[in-house]
C-alpha cells in the first residue's frame, strides 16, 4: 500500500484542481460548472429583460464587479450573498466563462460596471 504525506496529498489535490488550470479551455469549463447561480437570473442568451446581461463582459470589469459585491463595496443583497463564498480563483473562472460567451448581434453591448457613464450598478 502506498502512503502519502499530508503535504504530498495536498499538492496532488491542488495540481488536480481545475482552478489552477493553465489551459484557458479548462478555466472556462470550470466557470461554466460554477455558473449555475449566475444563469438563474442572468440570461445566458445575453438578453437583458430587467436583469442586465453578463455575457461578453471583459474579464477585468467582471472580476472587479464581483469582488466589489463580495467586499460589500457595491449594494445588492442577492449579489453579495452569491459572491461572498467565491474565491478569487472561482471569480476568475466565471469571468473567463462569461467573457468568452458572445452576445447575439441584435442585443446591446454589456455595461461596464467601472464606467460611471454606463448608468451605475448593472445588477
Amino acid at each position: 500500500m502506498i502512503r502519502l504525506s499530508a503535504a504530498a496529498l495536498s499538492a496532488l489535490v491542488l495540481l488536480a484542481s481545475p482552478v489552477f488550470a493553465e489551459d484557458e479551455a479548462e478555466l472556462q469549463a470550470y466557470g461554466e460548472y460554477l455558473s449555475g447561480a449566475c444563469v438563474t437570473c442572468h440570461q445566458l442568451s445575453g438578453v437583458d429583460d430587467g436583469i442586465p446581461s453578463i455575457v461578453g463582459w471583459e474579464r477585468p470589469a467582471f472580476i472587479a464587479a464581483l469582488k466589489a459585491y463580495r467586499s460589500k463595496q457595491r449594494e445588492h443583497q442577492v449579489m453579495r450573498m452569491i459572491t461572498e463564498p467565491l474565491s478569487d480563483e472561482e471569480i476568475e473562472a466565471l469571468a473567463a466563462y462569461f467573457g468568452a460567451k458572445k452576445k447575439p448581434a441584435d442585443t446591446e453591448e454589456p455595461l461596464d460596471p467601472l464606467d460611471p457613464l454606463d448608468g451605475g450598478d448593472p445588477f
